[in-house]
């Protein structure tokens, strides 16, 4: 499997501590990779890593790709009294592109309706951030991420706290947008989602401690020896929902 991004014996942290040490790991490319391991693993620090938001100590970062990757935040992340649309949020995912004063094209328009239509949220374009729904806010922040057409795109927890309908909308853009070409890494704690990814990365102390399809990674036995993750085997539902996806079921 042709891979995306490789790491090699990275140690990055924040304030001069370390929180990955050596760590070495390969996501593959045109996959969904789903990042999990309890809370203080390293898991938000490793997609920093990967966006080049926090900087690496020590080690290398190797991404085959020309552009710069596509950073989602979850929606708490974002202020409530941000005076922007719908429609600004998304936009902003041009400025990459266009710069901070740069003027939008018919085709940066076409991109951002296409963004928000495929999150179903078209018909709130002109309602502002901070009047929406939790679901229908992080949609919005996922929009704003595709609109900037990268390969890499790297999202912390975007369903986390969602209610159901967001919570499948955006799960199968994100099995579109990877089966279109884009390389999708996203953090979660639950199983589901996990259990739908290509790949899976197992964080345990800022180090890997499993890395494969979620059927051989995400086992009882292996969540067992990570600290502060239940002994659990991950629902059957989910492992049929990702064989039924791959058409090998």
């Amino acid at each position: 499997m042709k891979q995306q991004v490789t790491l090699d014996g990275v140690s990055a942290g924040h304030a001069g501590r370390v929180v990955l040490s050596r760590f070495s790991a390969r996501i593959p490319a045109s996959a969904v990779t789903a990042v999990v391991g309890p809370n203080g693993s390293g898991k938000s620090t490793l997609l920093g890593v990967l966006a080049g938001v926090v900087p690496v100590m020590a080690g290398t970062v190797a991404h085959r790709t020309p552009g710069r990757p596509a950073l989602v935040a979850q929606r708490s992340a974002v202020s409530d009294t941000l005076p922007v649309t719908v429609r600004d949020t998304v936009a902003m995912g041009r400025w990459g592109r266009l710069g901070l004063f740069g003027r939008m094209s018919s085709r940066d328009r076409s991109v951002v309706r296409a963004c928000m239509d495929r999150l179903g949220i078209g018909d709130l374009a002109e309602r502002r951030l901070g009047e929406l729904s939790g679901g229908q806010r992080q949609r919005a922040l996922v929009a704003q991420g595709l609109a900037q057409e990268a390969d890499l795109l790297l999202l912390d927890e975007p369903t986390a706290g969602l209610d159901l309908e967001a919570q499948r909308r955006i799960t199968e853009v994100l099995e579109e947008v990877a089966a279109e070409g884009v390389t999708v890494v996203h953090v979660t704690h639950d199983p589901a989602a996990a259990g739908r990814a290509d790949h899976c990365l197992l964080l345990h102390a800022g180090r890997p401690a499993g890395a494969g399809s979620p059927r051989e990674v995400l086992t009882g036995e292996a969540l067992g020896r990570v600290r502060g993750l239940p002994r659990q085997a991950w629902p059957p539902a989910a492992e049929e929902r990702t064989d039924a996806r791959r058409g090998r079921g």
